[in-house]
């Protein structure tokens, strides 16, 4: 802080504001695809989706730093092949104002449940049959119109919370048996435990009182006053049991994957010990050059306090 005047740092936007409308001859994918890629039900599930429904999420590219008007894909590679294979000559693309792919594909979260029921929404809402969107994804139709009702009776301040969550379509039934009150509360607290099962959220309704309920319980085998049953208090010790299950499960492979973290930093202490490689990587892959310092230095740091 310099006098009165407090030093703010500039944020760095991940993205340029604006998307840009591409030709697919200006961008340059770092991948080459594998041979039968185009043969894979993955493959055919993205060509389907994207000759029925258009193309739903904008591939991802950064300026080409020497060559203006060239750009390099970071992620979309599948959909770009799709693409070219339509014959589509352009394509919307957001640009990335970091181009390493490495660091990009690491972060990226694949589409939540709420973001695939907006793009189905958002294809019926263009006319699309539900039959060509089931087709194009794999799905029957009823799994294409459970799909589009799936915020029905979910408020949108819970739908805001979950919007990057993968949480399962049973979740959001649970969800829609609460007030919009008790659903934010549930929402953040699925969010605080990062657990967004369907037992998880059973057990959040089975704490939850009658009053804060869409239709409240009429059950006999009342054991409080506070209208939680037996059958409840049993559903929840159920619950937390599995959550117990799934501590000692991730306690259990902690040492393996420390151990394995650690042989991986040996390696690439070794790597960067080698001049011939690390002045390789520089001229030709500097983002992963500058992640392994960044692991070196992390872990040279870490050592003092660890003695």
């Amino acid at each position: 802080m310099s006098g009165n005047k407090p030093d703010f740092q500039t944020v760095k936007l991940g993205f340029e504001t604006e998307p840009i409308m591409l030709r697919l001859d200006q961008i340059l994918s770092l991948k080459t695809l594998r041979p039968g890629t185009k043969d894979s039900s993955k493959y055919k599930q993205i060509l389907g989706s994207v000759k029925a429904v258009g193309l739903v999420e904008a591939p991802v590219v950064a300026r080409h730093p020497d060559a203006a008007g060239v750009f390099f894909l970071l992620d979309g590679s599948l959909r770009l092949e799709a693409l070219k294979d339509l014959g589509v000559q352009t394509v919307e693309c957001l640009i990335s104002t970091d181009d390493e792919t490495y660091t990009y594909n690491k972060r990226i979260n694949r589409i939540p449940p709420i973001q695939e029921h907006k793009m189905i929404t958002r294809a019926i809402a263009r006319g699309v049959p539900e039959a060509a969107i089931a087709e194009a994804l794999g799905l029957d139709i009823k799994s294409i119109l459970r799909r589009s009702r799936l915020l029905k009776g979910i408020c949108l301040e819970a739908a805001d919370l979950l919007h990057s969550a993968s949480c399962p379509m049973a979740s959001f039934d649970v969800l829609r048996k609460m007030v919009p009150l008790r659903q934010i509360e549930a929402a953040e607290l699925m969010i605080g435990q990062n657990n967004f099962t369907v037992g998880f959220a059973k057990a959040l309704l089975a704490a939850t009182p009658d009053p804060q309920l869409i239709h409240p319980r009429r059950r006999p085998g009342r054991s409080d006053g506070q209208g939680i049953s037996r059958d409840d208090m049993t559903r929840m010790e159920r619950e937390l049991a599995s959550l117990q299950a799934q501590v000692r499960s991730f306690e259990e492979s902690f040492g393996i994957d420390t151990l394995h973290l650690t042989v991986a930093r040996g390696y690439l202490r070794k790597i960067l010990g080698n001049p011939r490689i690390a002045s390789w990587l520089e001229q030709n892959r500097g983002e992963y050059l500058g992640e392994f310092r960044t692991i070196v230095e992390a872990e040279q740091a870490s050592q003092p306090q660890a003695r």
